[in-house]
């Protein structure tokens, strides 16, 4: 098979795209003949510097596409199923082997591009805001890095519980584009203060619930933008510090701040996790949620679409298509 790989970790030019042996089917899993690849966050910080699992290796987290072979062990899947799998990596490949537990039915009506996207993407905001931020209905949600995959996801899910919305994002234009998703006031974090703007906005008492995926000085900021008792869902670290961010000022507001990793869940609490995908999945193709994605590369073009990524100038998921 055909696949994105890189031999050492580094810039987004250590994709290489060459053949490499298919992978193998475990009697509990199927192979997945990939159709599309939603690039997250995290495969860009395992290809800049992660663990490999082998050498060359094979990179992704999500990927959907048809089932080719399904193991002996499988009773729930069959050959010609249009799924969405999660994986630890792997997905930048034409094949992707795969538990059969890991993987959910694809919707009739859903496109396998826009199914590509939401597993990871929406199943972390909503464990960001529900799971372990306790949102309530009338509550402030700040979403940092609204314009990205679970920032988009956040915005949607926190204004149908009843929040009211705030995003960061790099430009006004952004800003604007988030308004349609459910935003209520958009904060450029390029042009503004983003601390003294939710201050601002809440009347002087702050976000009750911040989604983070940046983290080092973005995450103080976060805290200095909470309200007493808040609560911030840290979900990733985008910004690539190095520094372990100084989180202080937590205890003069009695305030919190809970990790949360999407992966653990779905090992720890694999059937709350599944309900909450396969429903996450229907409400997309019912139309209830949305899914934007901003722009397709070929498998072969990678490198691009991690270039393009860690330009920042991305406006929902960005795929790669076999």
């Amino acid at each position: 098979m055909k696949a994105a790989v890189y031999y050492e970790t580094g810039a987004p030019s250590v994709f290489k795209y060459e053949e490499v042996p298919d992978p193998v089917c475990h009697p509990a899993g199927v192979i997945i003949e990939v159709k599309a690849i939603g690039i997250q966050g995290g495969d860009t910080l395992n290809r800049q510097g992660g663990m490999m699992a082998s050498r060359p290796h094979i990179v992704g987290y999500q990927a959907a596409g048809i089932v080719r072979e399904v193991g002996e062990r499988v009773t729930d899947r069959k050959r010609g199923d249009r799924v969405v799998a999660t994986m630890p990596f792997g997905s930048h490949a034409a094949l992707a082997s795969v538990p059969a537990t890991a993987t959910y039915i694809v919707p009739a009506e859903m496109d396998l591009g826009v199914a590509a996207a939401i597993p990871i993407e929406f199943g972390t905001a909503h464990d960001c805001l529900f799971e372990f931020g306790n949102l309530k209905a009338g509550e402030t949600v700040l979403v940092q890095a609204g314009g990205g995959g679970v920032g988009l996801a956040a915005i949607q899910l926190a204004k149908r519980a009843g929040a009211t919305v705030l995003a960061t994002a790099s430009s006004d234009e952004k800003l604007e584009r988030l308004k349609p998703f459910g935003l209520d006031h958009g904060i450029n974090y390029r042009t503004e203060d983003f601390i003294a703007r939710t201050i601002d906005l809440t009347d002087g008492l702050g976000a009750n619930l911040i989604v983070d995926s940046v983290g080092g000085k973005t995450l103080e900021g976060s805290v200095a933008a909470l309200a007493y008792r808040g609560r911030i869902s840290w979900v990733g670290n985008a910004g690539r510090e190095a520094r372990v961010p100084n989180l202080g000022g937590l205890g003069q507001k009695n305030a919190s701040v809970t990790g949360v990793y999407l992966g653990a869940e779905m090992t720890f609490n694999a059937a709350r996790c599944r309900a909450m995908i396969e429903g996450l999945l229907a409400d997309v193709a019912r139309g209830n949620l949305k899914v934007m994605i901003d722009r397709t590369f070929p498998l072969s073009e990678a490198a691009a679409a991690h270039s393009y990524i860690e330009s920042r100038g991305a406006f929902g998921r960005v795929l790669l298509t076999t």
